[in-house]
């Protein structure tokens, strides 16, 4: 069982920067594969980010390409997304997920965890 809690969201101008962090708790963090998703008001949740147990890959959704970086401190628990250039149209809910397969979380909204989300406000 692992839960999921995220923080770091809030309202930002147009080209600026927010961390978010999920901080877990459980067992075995460091086993799973970590996910940043987003829902937008009227629109389908949608894959933005995601790291490997290990940290050693990262899979990033076309939008947030070169953008956005996750990263995973598995000494700490917790998963990061650094975005940058944020655009209006980044607006919405992001939320943490978790699964043990990676593919899992790349290619659906079917990870076995998922956080309450944080509102992240981007204004033009």
């Amino acid at each position: 069982q692992v839960q999921l809690v995220e923080s770091g969201g809030g309202l930002v101008q147009a080209g600026g920067s927010l961390r978010l962090s999920c901080a877990a708790s459980g067992r075995a963090f460091s086993r799973y594969a970590m996910g940043w998703f987003r829902q937008a008001p009227g629109k389908e949740r949608e894959f933005v980010a995601a790291i490997t147990w290990s940290g050693d890959t990262t899979y990033y959704a076309g939008s947030v390409k070169g953008r956005f970086t996750v990263s995973r401190d598995n000494a700490k628990n917790t998963v990061y997304l650094q975005m940058n250039s944020l655009k209006p149209e980044d607006t919405a809910v992001y939320y943490c997920a978790a699964d043990a397969a990676i593919k899992v979380v790349i290619s659906s909204t079917d990870a076995g965890y998922w956080g309450q989300g944080t509102q992240v406000t981007v204004s033009s």
